[in-house]
């Protein structure tokens, strides 16, 4: 059964991490350029990650350019802008405060990519608007991506095949489904990051997990580090694990992983992911655990009640209603 990261104690790490490496650079230069952002830490992952930020800072400056007097969508307008962004992308120039954010966020994305690819993936095709997902923008984010990178690319490469500029996130998670198990996906190894990162702020990975390990208090007390405000949400909702037992959950649907998502699936309902779904949903509009199990008896009496897979389901549904 997957353990869930625990994004406070990734955030702790983050903040003394990406403090030293700023305090190092910045003691010896007033702004960073382009180029040394893309030398600037041993794990090449966080460095593209920053750049990435300051690309959706671009087109999000971009995104005010609009007028009733003018059209910015002609191509000769946008040939323009896309000249403007080259033309700004060799002139970059950040001082700390403004750049240490977004190191924080090269670092938090590089750490849970590393630990937890499935649940990344998750949220790179959960975080699109109205749960489509735009072919163009997924493809322009995962060129930024150097680690587990291969599932997310065959994707676009699908998506592409298929001449779609836009997917439901649904269709999308099936679609990868397939391909994890077509290219027989197995994570990269974790211990040639940990020990990249740890060169600069020992890491120790169990930390990093919900009720596992020892707090990173103490490292953040070592670099002289302000203990980081963590998204209020966070704090009042803490995720679901393994080490919370039975610890009742808010809801099903959004508590799995995308692991879990594709075990159940594939297992449970014969990869139709879109019953999966709407099993998940209906088990979420329900009061009370026996409900749920009725449900599922008269729906799924086949179900092999030895498996794991139908073990975790349940004891997840439990978990939903305890």
């Amino acid at each position: 059964m997957d353990e869930k990261i625990s994004l406070q104690a990734v955030e702790e790490y983050s903040v003394a991490f990406s403090s030293k490496i700023a305090d190092e650079y910045f003691a010896q230069h007033q702004k960073i350029s382009g180029g040394d952002i893309l030398k600037l830490c041993q794990t090449k992952q966080i460095n593209l990650f920053v750049l990435r930020e300051l690309l959706k800072a671009w087109k999000q400056e971009t995104a005010k350019y609009k007028s009733p007097f003018f059209n910015y969508e002609t191509k000769d307008v946008q040939d323009s802008l896309t000249q403007f962004q080259n033309a700004l992308s060799n002139n970059i120039s950040i001082a700390r405060d403004h750049f240490l954010p977004l190191l924080k966020r090269g670092v938090s994305l590089t750490v849970y990519l590393v630990l937890n690819p499935y649940d990344f993936y998750s949220d790179t095709l959960g975080k699109h608007g109205n749960g489509i997902v735009k072919v163009s923008e997924l493809k322009d984010e995962i060129k930024y991506i150097k680690i587990n990178y291969r599932p997310l690319e065959k994707l676009v490469e699908k998506l592409e095949e298929k001449k779609l500029e836009s997917i439901s996130g649904n269709e999308a998670f099936a679609l990868l489904d397939q391909i994890l198990e077509v290219v027989n996906f197995t994570p990269e190894d974790v211990e040639p990051y940990i020990q990249q990162l740890s060169a600069v702020v020992p890491l120790e990975v169990k930390s990093l997990y919900e009720g596992k390990g020892k707090p990173i208090e103490p490292i953040l007390k070592r670099q002289n580090i302000t203990r980081p405000i963590v998204n209020e949400q966070l704090q009042k909702e803490p995720i679901a694990t393994v080490a919370d037992g039975f610890q009742k959950i808010s809801d099903l649907k959004n508590r799995l992983t995308i692991n879990q998502k594709f075990m159940f699936t594939k297992m449970l309902f014969n990869g139709d992911f879109d019953l999966f779904n709407d099993t998940v949903t209906k088990i979420d509009s329900l009061v009370s655990l026996d409900e749920a199990t009725s449900y599922l008896d008269s729906h799924y009496s086949n179900w092999d009640r030895e498996s794991e897979e139908y073990e975790e389901f349940i004891e997840m549904v439990t978990k939903r209603f305890a």
